[in-house]
Parts: C-alpha cells; sequence; structure tokens
C-alpha cells in the first residue's frame, strides 16, 4: 500500500453524504424566503427522522433481517447526526449565555 492512501470505507463516506445533505442551504426565491425558525424545525425534524430510520435498520439487523453493512451504514448515519445536533445545541447555550452576560 503506497504511503498517504487511506482505506475508506462504503459506509462511512455514505453516512458522510446523508448528514452533509441536511446541511446544504436550500435555494429559495427572494419572494419565498424561510424563517430561521422555520429552518431549525425542518433541521430537527430531518435529524429525528434519520435517528428513527436508523434504529429501524438497527433493529432488522438484530432480528437478522438486515445486513451487517447495512446496520454500520445507519450507526453511522446516526452518529453523525446525533454529533450535529449536539454541537448546535452547545452552540445555541453558548449564545444564550453571553447574551445573559450583557450588560443592561
Amino acid at each position: 500500500m503506497a504511503e498517504g492512501i487511506s482505506v475508506i470505507s462504503s459506509a462511512s463516506v455514505r453516512g458522510a453524504y446523508g448528514a452533509s445533505k441536511s446541511m446544504v442551504a436550500e435555494k429559495s426565491d427572494a419572494t419565498e424566503a424561510t424563517s430561521f425558525t422555520q429552518m431549525v424545525e425542518k433541521a430537527a425534524g430531518d435529524a429525528a427522522q434519520t435517528v428513527r430510520e436508523s434504529d429501524m435498520v438497527v433493529r432488522s439487523g438484530l432480528a437478522g433481517e438486515a445486513s451487517t453493512q447495512q446496520v454500520v451504514e445507519a450507526t453511522i448515519a446516526m452518529e453523525s447526526t446525533v454529533k450535529i445536533a449536539v454541537s448546535m445545541r452547545d452552540k445555541l447555550v453558548a449564545a444564550y449565555q453571553e447574551v445573559l452576560r450583557m450588560p443592561i
């Protein structure tokens, strides 16, 4: 194996791709602008859906109905989604604490 070349599994690539799809901003017309609240609601809904789907695949894997590859891909997608959600929560909490520290 040549130096500098790393092996990346297709599962991790698919998981990263699936997680990155929700991070891309949607294109909108000037007349149809989405509010920040709608954007956050959509992102939270997409994250919850990813976790639900991953959980179903993992349960299917435990029952012997899904392959190990599918279970690993679902687990990686869920892990990526949870990491992003936790990161966003931490940023929101830090911003809220910063607002609380502002002098009145």
